[in-house]
């Protein structure tokens, strides 16, 4: 699973500065985009992979052979992730500072 966070990772970082480059106003600065892009990408990868039940075991199986199916799954599902809490903790923030 080491390589498959790895990338899920890249990818919600991604993801993160990608949300808050299309979302100005719910932008968290590259910084701060980066670092919920990572963490949303590593906690996206993880709930695939719970969601998936077995298909998180047959990923990262997968990853071993570097079987392109996963690898789009982690990138899709870092970079999902990413973005949304980029998103959230975007809007949670505009709507503290009120």
């Amino acid at each position: 699973m080491g390589m498959e966070l790895i990338i899920q990772i890249i990818a919600g970082l991604l993801g993160g500065n990608a949300a808050g480059a299309g979302l100005k106003n719910l932008s968290l600065g590259t910084a701060g985009n980066s670092v919920a892009g990572a963490v949303g990408g590593g906690l996206g990868g993880v709930l695939m992979g719970m969601l998936g039940g077995d298909a998180g075991a047959a990923a990262g199986a997968a990853m071993e052979g570097l079987d392109i199916g996963a690898i789009i799954q982690s990138v899709a599902g870092g970079g999902i992730g990413g973005a949304v809490l980029t998103a959230i903790i975007g809007i949670l923030k505009k709507a503290l500072v009120k």
